[in-house]
Parts: structure tokens; C-alpha cells; sequence
């Protein structure tokens, strides 16, 4: 079996969480890839480039069962690779664990940076965010925008296993995306924690959820 971890936004494929979690999964015999999401680069990025790198990566992993874990932002990349993948690549796919996922980009902006935000983006041709990875502000294109807004997370039709956790102080992401996501979807089990978008605090209990829920209906791991 095979994790594929998704970083969010301003992140990278060193990330707290996928290095939390690549030790505790690799001691236990999975495969384990956290494949950089910030193409072609962080200034120019796009959604759909960030679907293509998931994609590259389901291609370079042998034929084993995979299972996608994504944060934030990430968790918006692994729904909608299953979405638009999910007669190639993401057919490969078990199961997916979304961590805080934003499936509303343009609604968070919009909390974050007030109503006109997106005429702002547009009139300035890039936006200034803080990113984690270089420790300092990166102008990012409008381009993303004009890309994600092709994208509807809500209307996506969920047929695999699919685990929610996200925190009901989460600052970035409305936890009230994810229950919005989950009411009336069968294949999908939303647990909200006492916790921030970072989930930080929460993460030894979410590592026991999730071993629990890809391994459930298998016969144990050697």
C-alpha cells in the first residue's frame, strides 16, 4: 500500500504534517511520496498543473493500492484529481483522508481579503502571499484564480471511502466547507476536532484514524 500526501498552499513537500506522518506510515510498510504541488512554481502556480503532478506521481508508483491524504489546499487537489483523474490515474485510488481541506478557494479568499479582492488580483496581475517553504513573500498570479474558478468542489460526485477531519477553530478554512461537503454523501465521514486549520495538536489521533480506516477490511500488514 501506498500514501500520497498533499501539501497545501504556501507549503511544500516538506511540510510539519507529511513529515509527522512519513516516519509512522514507512515503520509500518506503506510507500510514501509527498510530491511538491507548487508547479510549474509558487508564482505561476495553477490548480490544474497541480492535478498533473498528482497525476505523474500515481504513474511513477508500482501497481499497489494508493491512498491519498490532503491538506488544505491539498485536500482540494486530491478531490479533484479523484474527479477529473477518475477514469485514468486516480482509478488507482482506495481511498482519500482530507485534512481541513479548502474546498472553497474563492469563498476563503474572499473572508480573508474582502469583496473586492478578486478585482484587486485581476487589476494588479499577481498577489503577494507569505510562502512557508522560502520564508518570504512570493507574488502569486492571477492565473490561479482564473484557473480554480473552473473548479466545484460541492458538485463533485464522491464514489471511494473518503475521511474528513477538521478543526472547529480552523481560521482559514470555515469548517462549515467540510460539513457542507459531507451532508449527503454516503461515502464520506466528516470528524470535526477541538482544534486550528493546522490540526497540529490533534495529529496523533488523526494518524490512529486514519491507519484505522485504510486498513479496515484488510487482512494485517506483515
Amino acid at each position: 500500500m501506498h500514501i500520497i500526501y498533499l501539501h497545501g498552499f504556501a507549503s511544500s513537500a516538506q511540510s510539519t504534517k507529511a513529515n509527522l506522518f512519513r516516519p509512522q506510515f514507512e515503520e509500518r510498510g506503506f510507500g510514501y511520496s509527498v510530491p511538491d504541488l507548487n508547479v510549474p512554481d509558487f508564482q505561476h502556480l495553477t490548480l490544474t498543473a497541480m492535478l498533473e503532478r498528482v497525476a505523474e506521481t500515481v504513474r511513477s508508483i508500482a501497481q499497489e493500492p494508493i491512498y491519498l491524504v490532503g491538506s488544505s489546499m491539498g485536500g482540494l487537489t486530491a478531490l479533484h484529481f479523484y474527479d477529473r483523474y477518475r477514469d485514468a490515474e486516480a482509478s488507482r485510488i482506495q481511498k482519500m483522508i482530507l485534512l481541513a481541506p479548502a474546498f472553497d478557494f474563492m469563498d476563503i479568499r474572499g473572508q480573508q481579503m474582502g469583496a473586492d479582492w478578486e478585482d484587486q488580483w485581476r487589476d494588479a496581475g499577481s498577489m503577494p502571499f507569505f510562502n512557508y517553504a522560502t520564508g518570504g513573500e512570493v507574488p502569486v498570479h492571477y492565473g490561479l484564480v482564473a484557473d480554480i474558478k473552473q473548479y466545484d468542489s460541492y458538485a463533485v460526485q464522491v464514489d471511494i471511502p473518503t475521511l474528513i477531519y477538521h478543526g472547529k477553530k480552523d481560521q482559514s478554512v470555515p469548517y462549515d466547507q467540510s460539513t457542507r461537503f459531507a451532508e449527503g454523501r454516503q461515502h464520506v465521514t466528516l470528524h470535526l476536532l477541538d482544534s486550528d486549520h493546522q490540526l497540529l495538536d490533534q495529529t496523533e489521533e488523526i494518524f490512529k484514524g486514519i491507519l484505522a480506516f485504510i486498513t479496515e477490511d484488510r487482512t494485517p500488514m506483515d
